[in-house]
């Protein structure tokens, strides 16, 4: 089941004074990036969250599962959509832990 537009449009609206926020559809399902650095995914109109130390320290008692089969565990913010200033902080966390992305190569010309 593909996540609809209006779920990824709503958590990008909750996301909003985060920092820079988007979304890239990928198969049907959504990659959420903040600040050029992948927090995590939007799958099945629901929010996996990357499993890192920050956002554990945020987040009792966090739920866990896969964003999609075959994939790693991923924080399950569905309760973080109820309560927007927590569900911020936890993406700066997260976004802290993470390395920033290592620059594209250009490509060659043919």
């Amino acid at each position: 089941m593909a996540t609809q537009p209006d779920t990824a449009a709503y958590i990008l609206e909750l996301l909003e004074g985060t920092g820079e926020t988007r979304v890239r559809a990928m198969f049907g399902e959504y990659a959420l990036y903040l600040d050029d650095k992948v927090l995590g995914f939007i799958c099945d109109d629901t929010l996996f969250l990357k499993d890192t130390s920050g956002a554990r320290a945020l987040i009792d008692s966090p739920e866990t599962g896969p964003a999609y089969p075959g994939s790693k565990p991923y924080l399950i913010g569905a309760a973080l959509l109820d309560d927007p200033e927590h569900l911020r902080a936890v993406a700066r966390a997260i976004w802290q832990d993470l390395p920033m992305p290592k620059p594209k190569k250009p490509r060659k010309r043919r």
